[in-house]
Protein backbone atom coordinates (compact mmCIF):
# COMPACT_ATOMS: atom_id res chain seq x y z
CA UNK A 1 0.00 0.00 0.00
CA UNK A 2 1.27 3.35 -0.85
CA UNK A 3 1.60 5.92 1.89
CA UNK A 4 -0.43 8.63 -0.47
CA UNK A 5 -3.23 5.70 -0.69
CA UNK A 6 -5.27 6.60 2.04
CA UNK A 7 -9.36 6.70 3.02
CA UNK A 8 -9.23 9.68 3.31
CA UNK A 9 -7.34 11.19 0.30
CA UNK A 10 -9.40 8.91 -1.90
CA UNK A 11 -12.75 10.88 0.10
CA UNK A 12 -11.02 14.30 -0.89
CA UNK A 13 -10.18 12.92 -4.07
CA UNK A 14 -13.25 11.79 -5.20
CA UNK A 15 -14.87 14.48 -3.63
CA UNK A 16 -13.27 17.16 -5.61
CA UNK A 17 -13.66 15.12 -9.07
CA UNK A 18 -17.01 15.35 -8.93
CA UNK A 19 -17.42 18.95 -7.70
CA UNK A 20 -15.44 20.37 -10.42
CA UNK A 21 -18.18 17.68 -12.51
CA UNK A 22 -20.81 19.88 -10.71
CA UNK A 23 -19.35 23.32 -11.30
CA UNK A 24 -19.09 22.67 -14.92
CA UNK A 25 -22.60 21.71 -14.96
CA UNK A 26 -23.60 24.59 -13.05
CA UNK A 27 -21.58 27.13 -15.36
CA UNK A 28 -22.80 25.43 -18.39
CA UNK A 29 -26.54 26.02 -16.76
CA UNK A 30 -25.75 29.65 -16.71
CA UNK A 31 -24.30 30.03 -20.16
CA UNK A 32 -27.35 28.60 -21.70
CA UNK A 33 -30.03 31.18 -19.78
CA UNK A 34 -31.08 32.67 -22.77
CA UNK A 35 -31.16 29.20 -24.94
CA UNK A 36 -34.90 28.14 -25.41
CA UNK A 37 -35.69 24.69 -24.34
CA UNK A 38 -32.99 24.51 -22.20
CA UNK A 39 -33.29 22.73 -19.36
CA UNK A 40 -30.92 22.37 -15.93
CA UNK A 41 -28.58 19.94 -15.55
CA UNK A 42 -26.95 18.52 -12.18
CA UNK A 43 -25.96 15.83 -10.32
CA UNK A 44 -27.64 14.16 -7.48
CA UNK A 45 -23.86 15.56 -5.71
CA UNK A 46 -24.24 13.25 -2.30
CA UNK A 47 -25.57 9.93 -3.73
CA UNK A 48 -22.77 9.94 -6.71
CA UNK A 49 -20.18 10.53 -3.85
CA UNK A 50 -21.46 7.43 -2.03
CA UNK A 51 -21.43 5.81 -5.38
CA UNK A 52 -17.71 6.61 -5.93
CA UNK A 53 -16.78 5.67 -2.88
CA UNK A 54 -18.64 2.16 -2.99
CA UNK A 55 -16.22 1.44 -6.50
CA UNK A 56 -12.98 0.31 -6.99
CA UNK A 57 -10.42 3.50 -6.83
CA UNK A 58 -9.27 2.67 -10.17
CA UNK A 59 -12.83 2.90 -12.14
CA UNK A 60 -13.50 6.47 -13.94
CA UNK A 61 -15.74 8.25 -12.47
CA UNK A 62 -18.82 8.73 -14.72
CA UNK A 63 -21.40 10.65 -12.63
CA UNK A 64 -25.20 10.47 -13.99
CA UNK A 65 -26.37 13.44 -15.07
CA UNK A 66 -29.92 14.62 -14.88
CA UNK A 67 -32.36 16.90 -15.39
CA UNK A 68 -33.73 19.10 -12.43
CA UNK A 69 -37.28 18.93 -12.00
CA UNK A 70 -39.56 21.51 -10.33
CA UNK A 71 -38.22 24.57 -11.61
CA UNK A 72 -40.26 27.13 -12.78
CA UNK A 73 -40.37 27.03 -16.75
CA UNK A 74 -40.37 30.47 -19.28
CA UNK A 75 -42.47 30.74 -22.03
CA UNK A 76 -39.50 29.83 -24.05
CA UNK A 77 -39.12 26.19 -22.41
CA UNK A 78 -35.95 27.43 -20.48
CA UNK A 79 -35.91 26.63 -16.62
CA UNK A 80 -32.67 28.23 -15.29
CA UNK A 81 -32.48 30.57 -12.97
CA UNK A 82 -29.58 32.58 -12.69
CA UNK A 83 -30.12 32.81 -8.80
CA UNK A 84 -30.14 28.91 -7.94
CA UNK A 85 -26.90 28.38 -9.98
CA UNK A 86 -25.03 31.68 -8.70
CA UNK A 87 -26.24 29.86 -4.67
CA UNK A 88 -25.30 26.47 -5.87
CA UNK A 89 -21.58 27.48 -7.21
CA UNK A 90 -20.71 30.20 -4.45
CA UNK A 91 -21.60 26.41 -2.01
CA UNK A 92 -19.94 24.51 -3.94
CA UNK A 93 -17.07 27.17 -3.67
CA UNK A 94 -16.68 26.70 0.00
CA UNK A 95 -17.17 22.95 -0.22
CA UNK A 96 -13.95 23.20 -2.31
CA UNK A 97 -11.72 25.04 -0.70
CA UNK A 98 -12.30 22.69 2.72
CA UNK A 99 -11.70 20.04 0.48
CA UNK A 100 -8.79 21.27 -0.45
CA UNK A 101 -7.49 22.33 3.09
CA UNK A 102 -7.83 18.92 4.38
CA UNK A 103 -5.88 17.59 1.55
CA UNK A 104 -3.49 20.00 2.73
CA UNK A 105 -3.39 18.86 5.95
CA UNK A 106 -3.32 15.11 4.80
CA UNK A 107 -0.06 16.03 2.89
CA UNK A 108 1.24 17.58 5.81
CA UNK A 109 1.12 14.77 7.72
CA UNK A 110 3.02 12.81 5.22
CA UNK A 111 5.64 15.86 5.38
CA UNK A 112 5.75 15.51 8.77
CA UNK A 113 6.61 12.29 8.83
CA UNK A 114 9.30 12.64 6.38
CA UNK A 115 11.28 15.31 7.92
CA UNK A 116 10.84 13.08 11.35
CA UNK A 117 12.95 10.38 9.53
CA UNK A 118 15.53 12.30 7.88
Amino acid sequence: MNVMDTSQLLLIERFLDLATVRQSLLVSNIANVDTPGYRTQDIDFHGELARALGQDSAAPLLPMVRQVSGLLSRPDGNNVSVDREGLLLAELQLKYQAAVQAMRAEFSYVRLAIHEGA
